[in-house]
C-alpha cells in the first residue's frame, strides 16, 4: 500500500476515533485493529493506468462488441468535470455496466473515474486487470465489520482528492429487474471528503436485453455470492445470439456542498434524491413496455392497444421514452424476446414461455408507474 494513502487514511479523524475506541486498558486491541485496517487498505489498493486500459483488449470484448453503446445528455458531464470533482451514481443492471458506462465516458474524452465494484469480480486474470489497470475498488457489500466500513469510507474520501468515482447506490445488480432502494454508505463517504467542489452526477443505464436476464430472473433475490468465473461461464452461454443496445443517460449535477455528512437526515435525503433522479432518467425501451403490457396469451392487436395506453401514461409522467407506439414496441421487441426464448409468437398471438424473465423486464419501469409526477 502506498505510504501516503495509508498514512492519510490512518490520520483521518474517524479512523483515529475508532482506534481509540477499541483500545481498552492496553494497546493490544488498538494494534490488532490497526493491523486490520491496514489489511483492508491493502485489499482496496487500486491503480489506474488509463493508456494501458485503452490499448487493452478486455477479456469480455467478445461480449462487449455485441452491445451498441448510446448516450444521452453528456453535456451535463462535460460541464461538471471542468470545475468539479465528480461522483457518478448509477442504477445497476448487469456485470457489463462496469464496462459500458466508463467506456461511454472514455469514448467521449471524459477523464476516467475509479469504479466501486463487488469483490467477487477480483478473482483470476480479470481481477488483475481491475486492480492494476482499470482502477476498480473492491467492495465487500455485506460485511458488518466496523473496521472495514470505517476504512472503506476513509479510503474513498482520500481517493476523491485526486480521482472521480463511479458507483452503484443499489449495492448490487437488481435480480428482480426493479430499481432498488439506494444505500447511503458511499454517498456518506464522498461527503466526508470535505470537497466544496463535489457534485453527484446521476446516471441511468438501460438495455434492450440484459445479458444475465435468465440468470437473475430465476433467482429474483440474491441468495449467495457466487464466484465470478461461474457467472462468466453462464454469461458466455447466454451471449450466443445476444445483441442489445445500452442507453446511458446522464442527469444534471447535484451540488452537495451544503449537505452535512454528520447529519443522518441530510445524507438520507440526498440518497433518496439521487435515487429519484436515476429513476427519472431511466430509458423506457420497447422490451420493457412489451413485457409490462403482456399477458399469458394475447393477440397482437390487443397487446398493441395495451402498450399504447401504457405509453400514454408514461408520457404523462414525463418518462424518458425510447418508444412511441405499441406497433413500434412490438416490431422492435417481439423478435428479440422470441429469440431469447421468453415468448412465442404464432397465428397472430403471443404467449409467454419464460414468465420470470418477462416479469423481470416489466419491473424495470415499475418505479415510473408507481411514482406520480416528475422527480427531476
Amino acid at each position: 500500500m502506498a505510504d501516503d494513502i495509508a498514512q492519510a487514511v490512518l490520520a483521518r479523524q474517524e479512523v483515529v476515533k475508532y482506534l481509540r475506541g477499541v483500545s481498552g486498558t492496553s494497546g493490544t486491541r488498538t494494534d490488532e485493529a490497526r493491523a486490520r485496517v491496514r489489511e483492508y487498505l491493502e485489499e482496496m489498493r487500486t491503480t489506474q493506468r488509463h493508456r494501458m486500459y485503452r490499448a487493452l483488449q478486455h477479456p469480455l470484448y467478445p461480449i462487449l462488441r455485441k452491445i451498441e453503446r448510446k448516450h444521452e445528455h453528456l453535456h451535463h458531464v462535460v460541464s461538471a468535470v471542468r470545475h468539479h470533482r465528480v461522483v457518478y451514481a448509477s442504477n445497476h443492471k448487469s456485470h457489463t455496466d462496469y464496462l459500458v458506462e466508463p467506456l461511454v465516458l472514455d469514448d467521449n474524452g471524459i477523464r476516467p473515474p475509479l469504479i466501486a465494484a463487488g469483490i467477487n469480480l477480483f478473482g483470476g486474470p480479470l481481477g488483475l486487470v481491475h486492480r492494476h489497470i482499470t482502477g476498480a475498488i473492491p467492495i465487500r457489500r455485506n460485511t458488518k465489520d466496523p473496521a472495514y466500513l470505517i476504512t472503506l469510507k476513509a479510503y474513498i474520501a482520500e481517493m476523491l482528492k485526486d480521482h472521480d468515482l463511479f458507483f452503484y447506490p443499489e449495492g448490487g445488480r437488481s435480480y428482480s429487474g426493479e430499481l432498488k432502494a439506494a444505500k447511503t454508505g458511499l454517498i456518506h463517504a464522498a461527503l466526508t471528503a470535505g470537497r466544496s467542489d463535489l457534485v453527484i452526477v446521476p446516471a441511468a443505464i438501460a438495455y434492450d436485453l440484459v445479458l444475465e436476464d435468465h440468470i437473475l430472473a430465476r433467482q429474483r433475490v440474491k441468495k449467495a455470492q457466487r464466484a465470478f468465473t461461474r457467472e462468466l461461464a453462464e454469461m458466455v452461454r447466454y451471449a450466443v445470439g445476444y445483441k442489445s443496445r445500452a442507453f446511458v443517460t446522464f442527469g444534471a449535477p447535484i451540488p452537495v456542498g451544503d449537505c452535512d455528512p454528520q447529519s443522518r437526515s441530510d445524507v438520507l435525503a440526498l440518497t433518496r434524491l439521487v435515487r429519484a433522479r436515476i429513476g427519472a432518467l431511466y430509458k423506457v425501451l420497447p422490451t420493457a413496455v412489451f413485457a409490462a403490457a403482456m399477458r399469458p396469451s394475447i393477440t397482437r392487436r390487443d397487446l398493441e392497444s395495451r402498450i399504447d395506453r401504457l405509453i400514454e401514461e408514461l408520457d404523462a409522467k414525463r418518462a424518458n421514452l425510447g418508444v412511441s407506439s405499441g406497433r413500434e414496441a412490438i416490431e422492435r421487441a417481439a423478435a428479440p424476446l422470441q429469440t431469447r426464448g421468453v415468448i412465442v409468437a404464432e397465428r397472430g398471438r403471443f404467449r409467454v414461455r419464460e414468465r420470470s424473465v418477462l416479469r423481470y423486464y416489466g419491473r424495470t419501469i415499475e418505479h415510473l408507474l408507481m411514482n406520480p409526477g416528475r422527480t427531476h
